[in-house]
């Protein structure tokens, strides 16, 4: 069975872009070291990347090579994808979508993007972990990294490292 996990950037305050979905802040920061908990290393450890429209969108946008080409790649929306900028499916089921993930025997999933998605899965007890990045910035306005549902959870720590450049990486168990 496949393991489900985030691994995301917020900013102090909670928002994963700026009010203006610009990841600007977080680009200042490319040259960050992360050492073990790299994006590399993490991305070469994923078979699946699972992603909703608004981030496909953010990312075909972006005009950057498609960087998911060593793993399969389902995005969740109601609408087609014409021309897509690499190799993926599509699903609009939520549901139907995380028992197909949980049916995967090749590797884990990486819920790909901002805090809406990776919400639906954890409404479904369907994220098992998550590694949140808390950059040193304060953008006061934009996506928020837990879209407020009204879900009530206690995530069990698995971990907490301070890193380069003020970073903070966090590693929670939700299931």
């Amino acid at each position: 069975m496949a393991r489900i996990l985030g691994y995301i950037a917020a900013s102090l305050d909670g928002f994963v872009a700026a009010a203006d979905d610009s990841l600007d802040w977080l680009f200042a920061y490319n040259d960050m070291d992360l050492g073990e908990h790299d994006y590399t290393k993490f991305l070469n450890r994923i078979r699946t990347v699972a992603m909703g429209r608004a981030t496909y969108d953010f990312l075909e946008r972006s005009g950057e090579p498609w960087a998911y080409g060593a793993q399969r790649v389902i995005v969740v929306t109601s609408r087609p994808i014409p021309d897509p900028c690499g190799p993926l499916t599509t699903r609009s089921d939520v549901d139907a979508l995380i028992t197909e993930l949980r049916g995967l025997t090749d590797g884990d999933v990486w819920m790909l993007g901002g805090g809406k998605l990776q919400m639906a899965f954890m409404e479904r007890g369907a994220l098992d972990e998550i590694e949140i990045y808390l950059m040193p910035e304060i953008l006061g306005g934009g996506p928020l990294l837990f879209p407020a549902t009204g879900l009530r959870a206690s995530p069990r720590l698995l971990g907490a490292k301070v890193l380069d450049r003020g970073c903070v990486r966090l590693h929670y168990a939700l299931s």
